[in-house]
């Protein structure tokens, strides 16, 4: 069976509102941890002149090619193995990186890694779309979203909503700056950075 995730359905549509414009004179994204592939598919139906690449770790192959195949779509990509902190990121000639609810699951290593790997891998101009809940100031936006890191640290204790000014602190040494914070519903927000 395909996997399937509530909340891809529920946020995918707030999400393309923010990616859809901002994507619109590109060509080639990467996803970041496609997950179980039905933002990959739904983006790229949505978004024909994209070639989508999918990535994520080598267990959620298997789900993401099922929503490929039955999609059938012809400008989306199998998964590539990516590990962001083990493997060696793949040589792609793409213009923007999107990856959605990853930075709070990965380890804080991790989250170093992936902003390293994508300033390497952006070519000046390109652009990194980040989803996901953000604190400010060391402050949780919501309630709901300290809940929701209180959740994740019982199931992992380095897991955890992270702060908006550390992670822009990667993606400048990364060599990248913000260029819009966008707003989104459930207390999230996609914060956009542009390649130097």
């Amino acid at each position: 069976m395909k996997p399937y995730s509530e909340s891809c359905d529920q946020n995918r549509d707030p999400i393309l509102s923010v990616i859809q414009p901002l994507f619109a004179e590109l060509t080639r994204v990467l996803e970041i941890g496609s997950g179980t592939g039905q933002h990959a598919v739904y983006f790229a139906a949505a978004m024909p002149h994209l070639t989508w690449h999918t990535s994520d770790c080598l267990e959620y192959h298997d789900g993401i090619r099922l929503w490929l195949e039955e999609a059938a779509l012809p400008n989306v990509r199998p998964p590539l193995q990516l590990d962001v902190a083990r493997s060696v990121w793949p040589s792609l000639d793409v213009e923007a990186v999107f990856s959605a609810n990853t930075a709070h699951i990965m380890h804080w290593p991790e989250v170093e890694a992936m902003f390293a790997g994508v300033g390497g891998l952006l070519p000046a101009g390109g652009l990194f779309a980040l989803y996901g809940p953000f604190n400010y100031q060391g402050r949780f936006t919501s309630d709901s979203n300290a809940r929701f890191d209180g959740w994740l640290k019982q199931r992992d204790p380095a897991m955890g909503v992270r702060d908006f000014e550390a992670l822009d602190c990667l993606a400048n040494a990364a060599g990248m700056a913000l260029m819009q914070d966008f707003e989104m519903p459930a207390n999230n927000r996609i914060l956009c950075w542009r390649r130097q």
